[in-house]
């Protein structure tokens, strides 16, 4: 893997996180979301008030569309935005129905924001548009293994729909803790996924480990995806799943 890419990526994950952007307030009590511990059934939510950076779009918690190259920059690039299969829990008239992806000109501009400093990094257009389908296709590949997880409800919903995201990649979670204290390492970056299971919000955990090589379909991570323990039925989900897994393991994945 290019090693200014791959350095590119861990460092968008851990101080951009543009797609799952947490919404920076001023003053100690705001937050995208309340901090939680994965054993927490505190409300994912939390009030946004009127000092949150008026930069981010505050219906979807993503930046302002800003398809313009920013001053000084040394090559064009593409502002195409990418549907993704990700179906929104809540669509206005005249809006998709899934969640878009940001383009290669938006992930550039939200780096510039967040003080990545171009120069310092050998990136060009190419090099773009490759961490823009690295940053997508882990997105699906999270939201596959959240699906494998709903599969568990598929009598009650059949159409589960992603509400909600954030992320914080210092907040590790117990399990993320727990395997490190175990000699793993942490991972680089951490999302919360609420999914709307036709009426009840369900909190997904994913943890984002470095694979150390980008995937021929462009999956740059290792996802720990799986409820949060906010309810007994997600405790019951992850005692069904452990048991299903072990009675019924998927084949390994083919090496390319």
């Amino acid at each position: 893997m290019h090693t200014g890419i791959q350095d590119v990526m861990v460092w968008y994950s851990t101080n951009v996180s543009f797609y799952f952007s947490s919404i920076k307030m001023a003053g100690s009590g705001g937050c995208p979301y309340k901090k939680q511990s994965e054993d927490s059934s505190s409300s994912f939510a939390c009030t946004i008030g009127s000092e949150a950076d008026d930069t981010l779009n505050l219906l979807n918690m993503m930046p302002r569309e800003n398809q313009n190259p920013s001053p000084g920059q040394p090559f064009p690039l593409s502002t195409t935005r990418v549907i993704s299969s990700i179906p929104k829990a809540e669509v206005k008239e005249g809006e998709e129905t899934n969640w878009i992806y940001p383009s290669a000109q938006m992930f550039w501009n939200a780096m510039l924001r967040k003080g990545w400093r171009w120069h310092d990094d050998k990136i060009g257009p190419e090099d773009m548009d490759n961490i823009v389908r690295i940053h997508n296709a882990n997105n699906e590949a999270a939201w596959a293994e959240v699906l494998k997880w709903e599969k568990l409800h598929y009598r009650k919903c059949r159409t589960p729909r992603l509400r909600r995201f954030a992320g914080d990649a210092k907040n590790y979670s117990l399990r993320a803790r727990f395997r490190h204290w175990m000699g793993h390492e942490l991972p680089f970056d951490r999302h919360d996924w609420v999914v709307d299971r036709c009426g009840r919000d369900i909190r997904y955990i994913i943890d984002y480990y470095d694979s150390e090589r980008v995937h021929p379909d462009f999956r740059f991570a290792l996802l720990d995806v799986r409820p949060a323990i906010d309810s007994f039925s997600a405790l019951w989900d992850r005692v069904r799943m452990a048991w299903r897994r072990w009675c019924l393991p998927e084949p390994p994945e083919k090496s390319s």
